[in-house]
């Protein structure tokens, strides 16, 4: 991990404690999704003669950053629960983009993911705004 260091477990394990086991369930679910999002793009990048890292190991070929997840996330939400997708994520306590970065960091503290070298916390910091990607719905910081 990146800044690997530089993470503040004890802090991630508090804010994560705030989330309910539902928002993993999601968090986990939209990895999943997200996963299947990029790698299928990859894919059709390959059959086109677009894709440039055909060396890369599988794992790395699977791998999608915290923006490309938070993005995943949006859409999935948006998917699954349309326009109550904002009432649902601040239900679970979610706000903000970093909140997806609390759960991601808690589940690789528990063994649930692993991060890349690449990987850092702050990939999750203000990818989008809820409220602009809810439809409007106010949302809390």
């Amino acid at each position: 991990m990146k800044s690997s260091s530089s993470v503040d477990w004890s802090a991630i394990r508090s804010r994560a404690a705030e989330f309910p086991e539902e928002a993993f369930e999601f968090v986990r679910d939209g990895l999943r999704h997200t996963v299947e999002t990029v790698h299928a793009e990859a894919e059709r990048e390959c059959s086109r003669g677009l894709a440039t890292d055909l060396a890369e190991p599988i794992e790395d070929q699977r791998h999608v950053s915290g923006q490309q997840l938070c993005l995943g996330l949006r859409d999935l939400a948006l998917q699954r629960y349309g326009l109550l997708a904002g009432t649902v994520l601040t239900r679970w306590g979610v706000k903000k983009t970093e909140d997806f970065g609390v759960i991601v960091y808690a589940m690789i503290d528990r063994k649930e993911l692993r991060a890349g070298d690449r990987d850092s916390f702050e990939d999750f910091k203000g990818v989008f705004d809820f409220a602009e990607a809810f439809g409007g719905v106010a949302i809390g910081a």
